[in-house]
């Protein structure tokens, strides 16, 4: 550039003088574009220089300024350069993949920047929506709330295995005093309930005592002889109390309740369900009222125009 610089020069010098003052003015303008061009590669160049390069793909460049909060502070100093280490390798079969791209197939430009937009706005979108729910989020659910939502959609809660309300012992033979195990199931007292607990923690190789919770049957005989039962639903319906062993263990299993798959499951049962899907109705609500909020508020201070075609 410098010696196609100075034959330039060289030329207006040797310039005829008998040139018109329009060519004359022609040819410095061309040499004003020409040097401020040379003066915007230099700044670039000395641009480029300055900030320090991670990793490069062909023109195309990962400055270390683009890394910041890639690593969260206070990560350990071996973890550090891991997570950094797979960044910059992430980064360089991305750059690769994409040129490969564009050597085999032809790129929509404008539909590719399009999706980009898109994604940025889906991320940020979903950035703000999501602080704006925690701050207005409303996480008290009612038991009537709970009740409506139970009786206005039983078609969502029939059952799809059976459950039971149960006390389930699986005990090693070697185990002490397994002949009050039953009389301790049956007793209504709540010494003899302590007493049960007790045992079961001392004792027990697994077990399940009986409270308001219902649980799947299948899941609770899990690991037992009682899981090959082969008609479950005529064995619940007939068989209140139920032991059995086998080599090493002893089971025994008292059912306080059951409720049979493909009929509507008790709302205790289901009530954690309930409580989520409220929430997330709450949270779709808020989404959309943010979503109004802004749209009206941009409407009402003219922050945006829309030009017919």
């Amino acid at each position: 550039m410098f010696w196609r610089n100075l034959q330039m020069q060289t030329d207006l010098r040797h310039f005829k003088v008998k040139a018109s003052f329009s060519q004359l003015a022609s040819l410095v303008l061309v040499l004003l574009l020409f040097s401020c061009d040379l003066i915007k590669r230099k700044s670039d160049t000395e641009t480029d220089n300055i900030r320090p390069s991670a990793a490069r793909v062909g023109d195309t460049y990962l400055y270390l300024d683009e890394l910041a909060g890639i690593v969260p502070p206070g990560t350990p100093k071996a973890d550090s350069t891991t997570r950094m280490d797979a960044y910059v390798n992430s980064w360089i079969r991305k750059q690769l993949l994409i040129k490969q791209a564009g050597r085999q197939i032809d790129i929509n430009n404008a539909e590719v920047e399009r999706k980009i937009l898109d994604y940025r706005y889906s991320l940020i979108a979903y950035e703000y929506q999501t602080y704006y729910i925690k701050q207005n989020l409303d996480t008290v659910v009612s038991e009537s709330e709970i009740q409506q939502y139970y009786d206005q959609h039983p078609d969502n809660f029939v059952l799809k295995q059976n459950i039971v309300r149960a006390t389930f012992l699986k005990v090693p033979q070697s185990a002490p005093r397994t002949q009050k195990i039953k009389d301790l199931i049956f007793s209504k007292r709540e010494k003899d309930k302590e007493e049960l607990k007790s045992y079961c923690l001392s004792f027990a190789a697994a077990y399940h005592l009986a409270d308001s919770s219902w649980m799947e049957f299948d899941e609770l005989v899990k690991a037992s002889p009682l899981v090959g039962i082969p008609d479950k639903v005529q064995f619940l319906k007939r068989t209140p109390y139920y032991e059995t062993t086998d080599e090493a263990y002893l089971y025994f299993l008292k059912v306080e309740e059951y409720r049979i798959s493909d009929n509507l499951s008790p709302i205790q049962f289901v009530r954690d369900e309930i409580i989520n899907v409220i929430l997330n109705k709450r949270k779709v609500e808020l989404a959309k009222r943010l979503d109004d909020e802004v749209f009206s508020k941009a409407q009402e201070n003219n922050e945006f125009q829309i030009f017919n075609k």
